[in-house]
């Protein structure tokens, strides 16, 4: 089977549209997390959450008519069209169709759905817009990218939560090392999620977000007072291709996707125990696929966004599957608490910043961490920037109803 290697990102969040200016915002300690304005926040318990605020996809689409795309199109599009670029990819390379696009989201345009829905309830079925309808489905944003891109290959949409974008990068892989000799040898890959009231409303109604408990509202992942996330949103993708089709075309890999894995907690997130177990069950089969051994990952890249349970069940599932005395010593990159809990976009972006933090040689803190959970099992955080070295990161996440990924991501072999 064929090697898989990253060409080149594509990203779209609140604190940048560059990876390695995004990493570096991190590294100095910088927060994507703001004040909503008056009408997405109103009636909110914290009224905060991570918007892309800088965004203007006429910057990365133009001055075509944008009006067919929702946000979260428009995310991935312009997410889709920086990696393209990046990547030296134009209309003549992506002609023969060769090219395709796996996008992991949780909810699509959660926005369009509901505007949809009320505008049919409130003046009736016949005022519901059709632009919205087609845009109300799950996978409208990977077919509005290809659309716009021309990309004429494989097209599809990985749901699964805050696990979606790990998935996605899992699935292209795959479809990568199995279908080489079927014409497909490059595939954009990874997620996006917006930012909005509908979202931010149905979380805090779960009692998810920030400050769920009454408490002042807490968002630092694997804090000892942590109680709740707040959402972020944006787009980030990696162009995947085969090592024989990047060496062909003179692309320099950034990166190497060694091997993934997946599992289901049957309890939903109901018993801790076995939420961690799912996790440490994906990390084995990506351990496994990639032939590697636990001694051999540099860097944890982890989901943790502030969730008292859920983060503790990752770090519980790496110790269970790295060794207590291994997980001890590794050091762990975990953004969320500075770019929000990205839901399907998250793992993608932790994803690459875990390639920038490998190539620079630098690991941003962990914003905030002044008190990490004595509960948690021995981990090596920080909240300060710090040297790193490495050439292999594992990236984890856990979704909120049993979905746990795992992904062993590389730096390419010298030589």
């Amino acid at each position: 089977m064929s090697r898989v290697v990253v060409t080149a990102t594509g990203l779209i969040c609140a604190l940048g549209e560059e990876l390695a200016a995004v990493h570096a915002a991190l590294e100095g300690g910088a927060s994507g997390i703001g004040p909503l304005d008056a009408e997405t926040g109103a009636g909110l318990r914290d009224p905060f959450a991570a918007e892309a605020r800088a965004y203007d996809p006429s910057r990365t689409l133009g001055d075509r008519n944008l009006r067919p795309l929702d946000r979260t199109s428009r995310l991935t599009a312009s997410a889709a069209g920086l990696a393209l670029s990046a990547g030296g990819l134009g209309p003549a390379e992506l002609a023969n169709g060769e090219v395709g696009l796996v996008l992991g989201t949780q909810f699509g345009s959660l926005r369009t759905i509901a505007e949809f829905d009320r505008r049919a309830l409130q003046m009736g079925a016949n005022y519901a817009s059709p632009l919205d309808f087609a845009n109300s489905v799950i996978n409208a944003a990977a077919g509005q990218a290809a659309i716009w891109h021309g990309l004429r290959g494989v097209n599809a949409t990985v749901a699964g939560g805050p696990v979606a974008g790990l998935l996605a990068l899992g699935d292209a892989a795959d479809r990568l090392r199995d279908g080489a000799g079927h014409g497909l040898t490059a595939l954009l890959a990874g997620g996006a999620e917006e930012l909005c009231r509908e979202a931010l409303l149905g979380f805090e109604r779960l009692g998810a977000t920030a400050g769920h408990d009454g408490a002042a509202p807490l968002a630092v992942p694997l804090h000892a007072r942590r109680n709740g996330f707040r959402l972020g949103e944006g787009a980030a993708l990696a162009l995947l291709e085969t090592a024989e089709r990047a060496a062909a075309r003179g692309a320099r890999p950034l990166g190497e996707i060694l091997g993934h894995g997946e599992a289901f907690d049957p309890t939903r997130g109901g018993d801790p125990a076995s939420a961690a177990a799912a996790l440490a069950r994906a990390v084995r089969s990506a351990l496994a696929e990639a032939e590697l051994e636990a001694a051999q990952v540099d860097l944890l890249a982890l989901g943790a966004s502030g969730s008292p349970a859920r983060d503790r069940a990752e770090v519980a599932g790496l110790a269970l599957a790295l060794g207590r005395d291994r997980l001890a010593a590794l050091p762990v990159l975990a953004a969320a608490g500075q770019l929000g809990e990205c839901l399907g976009a998250g793992g993608a972006l932790s994803a690459l910043l875990a390639l920038e933090s490998l190539r620079s040689g630098r690991l941003p803190g962990i914003a905030g961490l002044d008190e990490p959970d004595p509960a948690l099992p021995p981990t090596d955080l920080a909240a300060a920037s710090r040297p790193l070295r490495g050439r292999v990161a594992l990236v984890t996440a856990l979704a909120l109803d049993g979905p746990a990924a795992a992904l062993l991501v590389a730096l390419p072999e010298v030589g």
